[in-house]
């Protein structure tokens, strides 16, 4: 007897000590979840649920004969760092295998630098910032597109527009933008590709958060008469903005978003006809050639009540996605074998290609392209790339008539 008690001690004690993180068994993935739900944030984290909600139902449905099930443990960040870092801590403790994270590039970069330094695997999945994977860590996984890209697709629309044109319409710009970590990443870009595709920058405003009157930036560009206006906000500034911009009469021939804001239904119905022709760098729609991206934004659609979903849905439901096709694939749910099975993953999804690579400076990243959409007639249209595109570019007049 006395023997059995020291085995059970000796076999209690392994246990405690074993480094193996007792993730989900092989009928249940396990899933940590950090996002904005409530806070400034709380109208992305509501596309992150409906996306969430839509790849939960479609994996326990389809794994139902094999008797496999998704199990997702959300956190809310509050939309603030501090939360976010507990909440990473939280997910940590419980020994999930992976952690998808977050939405605020600022939160989430403190968020996943923390979990990287605790040697976990963490895949981002619609936090933008440049610099979470440039120059990234080796535990940090990247699905949806950096930022630079954001600025990419809006000069890439605007080379079109001068290509198209009988003259180049399109040759002077301002900037507006918030100095979070996303939107400083955005400009940032946004400069670089002026100079080296022979824009001139006019002006490059930044404001802080909290700001509400933009009017004093906006007139101070408004002599200026920039050719395109490429603005950068997150919701609440994005009709601020554009609304403001419109009540001081800066007319510039086209309005162009840096996604965040100007890619969600609430910019629509909060700028009204201001938002008219406001074309927007966007990171997913419907109009896609990737299989099941139609389909995929009914389902999401139907969860959102009718309104109409963004990419951050998309982001959320591929994200769960990718996850699971990991946690199938992982040899053991040990860290380390967690993060070869997030090194090998090949897939193709609704919202394209997963495939995590090491190029141009960044470090498992996806290089999955990004698309432009105009607002026409209170609806998003797509506009860019072409093989994407479900209609023309719109102007109320020949842009480069106006001013």
């Amino acid at each position: 007897m006395r023997r059995l008690a020291i085995v059970c001690l000796v076999f209690a004690v392994a246990w405690a000590m074993a480094p193996a993180m007792p993730a989900a068994s092989a009928e249940t993935f396990k899933i940590g979840v950090v996002s904005s739900f409530t806070g400034r944030f709380a109208e992305f984290g509501e596309q992150h649920k409906a996306g969430l909600q839509v790849a939960v139902e479609e994996i326990n449905r389809l794994g139902a004969a094999k008797g496999e099930k998704v199990e997702l443990v959300l956190e809310d960040d509050t939309s603030n760092v501090n939360s976010a870092l507990s909440a990473s801590e939280k997910l940590i403790n419980q020994k999930l295998p992976l952690i998808l994270c977050c939405y605020s590039s600022g939160i989430t970069k403190a968020a996943v630098q923390y979990i990287a330094r605790e040697r976990r695997p963490v895949l981002v999945f619609t936090s933008s910032d440049d610099t979470i994977t440039r120059p990234g860590s080796e535990w940090i996984f990247r699905l949806n597109q950096p930022a630079s890209t954001f600025a990419e697709v809006l000069f890439d629309v605007f080379d079109t527009i001068n290509e198209s044109a009988n003259q180049r319409p399109i040759e002077t710009i301002a900037m507006v933008h918030g100095t979070g970590a996303f939107e400083d990443s955005v400009s940032q870009a946004a400069e670089g590709l002026a100079k080296g595709r022979g824009y001139k920058l006019l002006d490059n405003q930044a404001y802080d958060e909290g700001l509400t009157d933009f009017r004093p930036i906006l007139n101070r560009i408004r002599p200026k008469n920039p050719d395109a206006l490429l603005m950068v906000s997150y919701a609440a500034d994005s009709v601020a903005v554009m609304r403001q911009a419109k009540e001081v009469g800066l007319n510039a021939k086209i309005f162009a978003g840096g996604a965040a804001g100007f890619a969600i239904p609430g910019f629509i119905t909060g700028a009204r006809e201001a938002s008219d022709f406001v074309i927007t760098a966007t990171a997913w729609t419907k109009d896609v050639k990737f299989p099941g991206a139609g389909t995929l934004n009914e389902r999401l659609k139907q969860v959102l009540g009718g309104r109409e979903p963004s990419y951050h849905a998309a982001q959320a439901y591929v994200g769960v996605l990718t996850a699971v096709d990991v946690l199938r694939r992982a040899r053991d749910v040990s860290p380390e074998g967690i993060q070869k099975a997030l090194r090998d993953t090949s897939m193709t999804t609704a919202y394209g290609p997963i495939r995590f690579m090491d190029f141009r400076g960044y470090k498992n990243q996806n290089p999955v392209k990004m698309v432009a959409q105009q607002i026409q007639q209170g609806k998003f249209i797509t506009v860019f790339p072409k093989e994407a595109a479900a209609g023309k570019i719109l102007f109320p007049t020949p842009p480069w008539t106006r001013r």
